[in-house]
């Protein structure tokens, strides 16, 4: 891959501000076209999976669930966007792009394989912190602008759930990072790969931090059975309530794109991403099967599924929780697990556990 990009990249910087112009779009086109593409794909996956649970004739009989994705798409795209009359203009029409360009600037330190990746940052751990804590900020814009009372209290719900799961996910990655010793997502995978396969990884000796990492990442998307943000019972639809047609699409595509971010990142911090959970040593030489069983992108990808399809089985089992249980969860539980743990695993890098196997 890295063959083909570079000299890509010198042949456009050659043409001087025109072609850096060009070579910051195609970065960009890299990043969004995937990212909408997946998000569509899920879409369908996630209208299948919740049909075949509850056994809906729709999703799973009806042109087999393909042409409902196909109709949200034209009904968002076609319908009229109505503006309330006592909205913020300007302001109402800002927040659903300030809610989803962190959702995609985000990948931008994700690393796919080893050289995929389209900027392999050392900070990039403290990037993806801080793109990933932006989002909520268009919603709480959205709440205030719309000048609605669901809406609003829709927003500062959320703000609420994001600053309380934010803190314990960011105290799991602390534990990653005592582990890793490294800010650079390229090197916190590698971090795991041993001579144990998928023992090595870091859901093993952090597996209090994986399940509190994942869990919080539910909540801070607000999904199912964390979305009192948009609870349809109490608040319709929270901070989206006065949004319609392509600007509610926005709101929707920034969710998503959300979801399969945390699905990845969960796969690359603790499920040791683009490397084989076969131990090295038990994979024949064989040219084909070795390189199947080998490392690679599609054991990131298989990853990945699975915790998105996590997603939706949460939604689709799970009652909604009550605003203080989520609180709650989160101060009084998840934060004092993930301190604790944190000193935990400080003792297991003085004691160097982490580099044992390698």
């Amino acid at each position: 891959m890295t063959m083909l990009v570079e000299p890509l990249r010198d042949g456009l910087l050659s043409f001087g501000t025109i072609g850096m112009l060009v070579w910051i779009v195609l970065k960009i086109l890299a990043i969004a076209m995937p990212v909408i593409v997946t998000v569509a794909f899920y879409v369908v996956w996630e209208r299948k999976l919740i049909g075949w649970m509850h056994v809906r004739h729709g999703p799973m009989y009806i042109g087999k669930g393909i042409l409902q994705a196909f109709a949200d798409v034209f009904k968002l795209l076609f319908k009229e966007v109505v503006q309330p009359t006592v909205a913020h203009p300007f302001l109402f029409r800002l927040a659903p792009l300030i809610a989803l360009v962190p959702a995609f600037a985000a990948w931008a330190v994700v690393p796919f394989d080893a050289q995929l990746v389209l900027s392999n940052a050392n900070a990039g751990l403290l990037y993806l912190l801080a793109m990933t804590s932006m989002g909520v900020y268009g919603i709480i814009l959205a709440g205030w602008a719309s000048n609605s009372k669901y809406a609003f209290l829709g927003a500062m719900r959320a703000a609420a759930q994001v600053v309380s799961y934010e803190i314990a996910m960011g105290f799991a990655l602390v534990g990653v990072l005592i582990a890793a010793g490294s800010l650079n997502l390229s090197e916190i995978v590698m971090a795991q790969s041993g001579d144990a396969g998928f023992l090595e990884w870091f859901w093993v000796p952090l597996l209090p931090l994986f399940v509190v990492y994942f869990i919080s990442g539910v909540a801070e998307t607000n999904r199912a059975p964390f979305d009192v943000v948009e609870g349809e019972s109490e608040i319709v639809a929270g901070h989206m309530v006065e949004y319609s047609g392509s600007q509610f699409a926005l709101f929707f595509l920034a969710e998503y794109a959300n979801m399969i971010l945390v699905s990845f990142l969960t796969a690359l911090f603790f499920l040791g991403g683009w490397l084989s959970p076969i131990p090295a040593s038990w994979i024949p030489d064989v040219p084909l099967l070795g390189t199947v069983l080998g490392d690679g992108w599609w054991w990131l990808l298989a990853k990945v599924f699975f915790f998105a399809s996590c997603f939706i089985w949460f939604r689709a089992s799970f009652p909604r929780y009550r605003y203080d249980q989520i609180m709650r969860l989160g101060w009084k539980v998840f934060i004092p697990i993930t301190i604790a743990w944190i000193c935990a695993t400080a003792l297991m890098a003085y004691f160097n556990v982490f580099t044992a196997g390698q």
